[in-house]
């Protein structure tokens, strides 16, 4: 039987008298067992109204205000379906399995994706999925971006899952990734260390600061360059949320066609009308930001063998990468 993605509704009639207070810190403290951040997510997905309006988490509560907040209310663990869709499989053995993802695809049922996931797609291809993490998401070590394509690792059971995870909690997990980003790069390479905080001003974002959030480091060597843009080799010291995209975009280099950071923009090389058209061109062949994870290696936590997995390039970007070669040639 199909799932059923069910939704709590509520409504809240400010009474007369009542002080001005955020929206979100209102809602968490009359929805039970809600927090904050679950508020903040809910009327970051436009599932909150004013009076009849959508407003930002910072929204000051009147009195007489109408406030009405829908919850959709995602399955249970058990109840989360096994969906047959198609997985890249490079390698899997009985402990683990080593999967490229697609871009658009998202690793666990969450807010507004509760269908489609990487989680339905291995409920599907294995029975044995570890159970470590929280409800809803067997065998995820590690995530990537949903618009990120690349390798990830999934567990097979308890034990393989914990001694992957201090792996990475170690940072001794090699991860290259390959991105196309806009500028050539004055050094051609070089590390980014800065630390990587959630922004005050837009609570899906990241940034840099010097005295706050986490120490994250990144690797980075120019492969190519072209007219206005370079592909990089990045390597992770640390796998901070957004690392390579908010440090790259520290930089005035944002990852081509990430929207969130600046690289659906023309930063650079828009002096001429063709060359705008071009550029519209290449956005729309990329659609997301042009960043594969490409290599993934660790040692097997059951061999004790240091393994190394390489992938191939989606199509997306080495479409791109065809059209940026032929315009270098011209």
């Amino acid at each position: 039987m199909a799932n059923l993605i069910t939704e709590k509704k509520y409504r809240f009639d400010v009474p007369e008298g009542k002080k001005k207070e955020r929206l979100d810190q209102y809602l968490a403290s009359h929805i039970e067992n809600a927090t904050r951040t679950k508020v903040q997510k809910l009327i970051e997905a436009g599932l909150v109204f004013v009076n009849g309006k959508t407003v930002k988490s910072s929204y000051k509560v009147l009195p007489f205000d109408v406030i009405e907040a829908s919850h959709p209310v995602a399955p249970r663990p058990e109840e989360t379906e096994p969906e047959n869709i198609p997985l890249k499989i490079i390698f899997e053995d009985e402990y683990l399995i080593i999967v490229n993802k697609a871009p658009g695809m998202v690793a666990h049922p969450a807010y507004a994706n509760f269908t489609g996931t990487l989680v339905n797609a291995l409920l599907y291809h294995s029975k044995n999925l570890s159970s470590v993490n929280e409800a809803g998401r067997p065998g995820i070590v590690h995530r990537i971006d949903k618009n990120t394509s690349g390798l990830l690792v999934v567990a097979k059971d308890d034990w393989t899952h914990a001694k992957l995870a201090a792996q990475f909690s170690k940072h001794s997990i090699e991860r290259e990734y390959w991105a196309v980003c806009w500028g050539i790069f004055k050094d051609p390479e070089g590390t980014i260390t800065a630390n990587v905080v959630r922004s005050k001003h837009d609570r899906k974002k990241f940034t840099t600061s010097d005295s706050e959030g986490k120490h994250a480091v990144t690797h980075y060597k120019v492969l190519e360059e072209f007219e206005f843009t370079s592909l990089l080799k990045l390597n992770l010291e640390t796998g901070r949320t957004h690392q390579i995209r908010v440090h790259l975009a520290s930089l005035n280099h944002p990852i081509f066609g990430d929207e969130t950071y600046g690289g659906t923009q023309i930063v650079y090389g828009a002096q001429l009308p063709r060359m705008k058209s071009h550029i519209h061109n290449l956005l729309e062949i990329m659609p997301r930001q042009a960043l594969h994870a490409k290599t993934l290696g660790f040692i097997h936590p059951h061999t004790k063998e240091n393994v190394r997995f390489d992938s191939e390039l989606p199509d997306d970007f080495e479409n791109l990468l065809q059209h940026l070669r032929s315009k270098n040639i011209h």
